[in-house]
């Protein structure tokens, strides 16, 4: 439904003022459907449109049957409709599309009892024939607004369902598989006191038992859950559950005192995540 250069396609007409780079340099901006029978009244905001630089594709319509076909197939921002119109008028359009499917609409009239047709109809202005320079601009300025406004309304939506849907969860270890002697152990990792850095090994504090488990603890350190177990020296982590107390020693380095008796110690370099992971200064 749509025509080049100004040629009549089905009475669709596309503004031949437009050079092909002009239509790519605007594709993101305002996209335009006039509709209207009469030629000199097309003109007219055609001739206003262009002075705007928010504006991009203008293009036209000379019935009431074409403009549904072109409001369908091209979704225009905005939609400058005749009301009056043979055949299929500017109240007939909406009807047609359906008035919550339409894109902002203003109505041009040149007479006023149409106005009010126009706003029961959903329009979000109209222009009264012959209309100045001014009152078009006054338009344009209430759509740009309006056009604002949906940008803003779709944007804290897209905001909204991003925030609300559920992050993907991290599948951290609830289960060490220990092998010693022909036999094969489960230690479930919440009853994990700490963990002390032994060579190519680590040392499970579990309660008054020491269990040797077969990993680096930068390794196994990866696959626990950081809100329950925090590195506090380079050679231990602890699980926050576990923690009785801690003792201050000097320079800013605390010894931890497990529930079980167990101490180890937290270094300076440790301290500052240990107090993000606490949400406080130690």
């Amino acid at each position: 439904m749509s025509a080049v250069n100004g040629r009549k396609e089905g009475g669709a007409l596309r503004d031949a003022g437009q050079s092909s780079a002009s239509s790519t340099n605007r594709a993101e901006n305002i996209r335009v459907l006039i509709a209207d029978d009469e030629l000199p009244a097309r003109q007219r905001l055609l001739d206003l449109l262009h002075k705007d630089a928010g504006v991009g594709a203008i293009s036209q319509a000379e019935n009431g049957a074409v403009a549904v076909e072109m409001i369908r197939a091209q979704r225009p921002d905005i939609l400058f409709l005749d009301v009056q119109m043979p055949e299929l008028d500017g109240i007939g359009v909406v009807d047609a599309i359906g008035a919550k499917e339409m894109p902002l609409t203003v109505f041009v009239t040149a007479y006023d009892e149409h106005a009010i047709r126009a706003f029961e109809a959903n329009a979000l202005d109209y222009l009264l024939k012959p209309f100045s320079d001014e009152r078009f601009e006054a338009t344009m300025a209430r759509i740009k607004a309006r056009l604002d406004e949906r940008g803003m309304r779709e944007f804290g939506k897209r905001v909204l369902e991003m925030v609300s849907r559920e992050p993907a969860r991290e599948q951290w270890l609830d289960r060490l598989v220990v092998k010693a002697a022909g036999t094969t152990r489960f230690i479930r990792v919440a009853d994990i006191e700490w963990i002390e850095a032994a060579g190519v090994y680590v040392t499970l504090h579990v309660g008054t038992k020491e269990v040797l488990y077969r990993a680096a603890l930068n390794d196994l350190a990866r696959k626990l859950d950081p809100m329950k177990f925090v590195r506090v020296h380079r050679s231990a982590i602890v699980n926050i559950e576990g923690v009785s107390h801690l003792e201050a020693i000097s320079h800013g380095e605390f010894e931890v005192v497990m529930k079980s008796g167990l101490r180890t110690r937290i270094s300076r370099t440790y301290r500052a995540g240990l107090e993000k992971r606490l949400g406080q200064s130690l």
